[in-house]
């Protein structure tokens, strides 16, 4: 007997299948990727409560440093007069969402939808308030300025970035916008990483509490060398969570999509911006950075942390709208290190 094959692909009547074959909407939601946010791990809150009920500024104090001089059995002490050293951290920066959920389609909708939105506008929200930090605090100009000279692009003290960084040494090569750091090998980023260890060393900056941020892409150069591999440690939901990946040399490192970058030619964009959009930076090539630190070096303040829900006056739905007003200095200058790699 005969075996009949179909031939394929098998369809039904185009006329049958636009009436009775309905179209199927999953309740499974594609998942949507957000870039790693550090922002929590790298900076300090410790004046965040005193600016939560008032004011737009809170005055950081620190202690001066006085002279210690070679006693002598007989002489005159000379006192001096200490000097008073402090800063503002101004709490001027703010962003928002707004959206509306309209009842008719909340209430046919398979899902909830309101939820739903509100889920996603918190994470952006988030994402953006990060990588504005990340822009002005590590190359010291508002994400809206052309960064256009090497000077203008580092927040650090001298000592701690160019090809003689090293506040005692002046001998440990972090790269420059004109000479990068080569990573192109393992042994070269592994270097690196401890060069950033000794310039944070020669600035007495405590071992507690250092971190590194590194690119995906320098991550997996590093991840080629045995010691990195030996070092590194970390369960699986720290990594979901903060993107942290191991501990390497004191560093708690960190990989993230949104540090600032550079290209030919061009000055200093934020992680989401095109590189060509940078402004005019002659002999400089396609550079990349990794930041160190401790977390004393910056500060950061949200003020006001708000989401409500309003009634349209206009239509039958929800007016739903957050705010976040914050404020971020870098407040020990010397306590992170810049360097530029390509």
């Amino acid at each position: 007997m005969a075996i009949l094959v179909p031939a394929a692909p098998f369809l039904t009547n185009p006329t049958i299948a636009t009436v009775f074959n309905p179209t199927l909407w999953s309740k499974k939601i594609n998942a949507k990727y957000y870039v790693d946010n550090q922002l929590t791990e790298i900076t300090n809150t410790n004046w965040e409560g005193e600016i939560k009920s008032q004011g737009d500024s809170v005055r950081i104090r620190t202690a001066p440093t006085l002279t210690i001089s070679d006693y002598v059995i007989g002489s005159s002490l000379q006192y001096e007069v200490p000097t008073p050293v402090f800063q503002d951290m101004l709490i001027e920066k703010a962003k928002s969402f707004a959206f509306q959920c309209n009842d008719v389609q909340a209430a046919q909708a398979d899902m909830d939808l309101q939820n739903f939105y509100m889920d996603d506008a918190a994470k952006q929200l988030k994402i953006s308030i990060t990588e504005e930090v990340f822009y002005s605090m590590f190359i010291g100009i508002t994400p809206d300025t052309a960064s256009t000279t090497a000077s203008n692009t580092r927040t650090c003290t001298a000592a701690n970035q160019g090809a003689t960084a090293g506040v005692k040494s002046a001998a440990l090569n972090l790269g420059t916008d004109l000479v990068p750091v080569l990573t192109s090998t393992p042994a070269n980023l592994l270097a690196l990483i401890l060069n950033m260890g000794a310039v944070l060393d020669e600035q007495n900056v405590p071992d507690e509490g250092r971190w590194l941020i590194m690119s995906p892409f320098d991550r997996q150069i590093l991840m080629q060398t045995n010691l990195a591999q030996a070092y590194f440690t970390g369960d699986n939901s720290s990594i979901v969570r903060t993107g942290r990946i191991g501990m390497i040399d004191r560093f708690n490192v960190y990989v993230s999509n949104m540090l600032p970058r550079g290209g030919t030619a061009k000055g200093w964009v934020t992680a989401s911006a095109a590189t060509s959009t940078g402004g005019t930076m002659s002999s400089a090539i396609n550079r990349r950075c990794m930041i160190a630190g401790n977390k004393d070096a910056i500060s950061f303040a949200n003020q006001v942390n708000k989401t409500e829900q309003v009634r349209n006056p206009a239509d039958f739905g929800d007016f739903i709208r957050g705010l976040s007003v914050y404020g971020r200095k870098v407040v020990k200058d010397d306590a992170f290190c810049f360097a530029v790699v390509s």
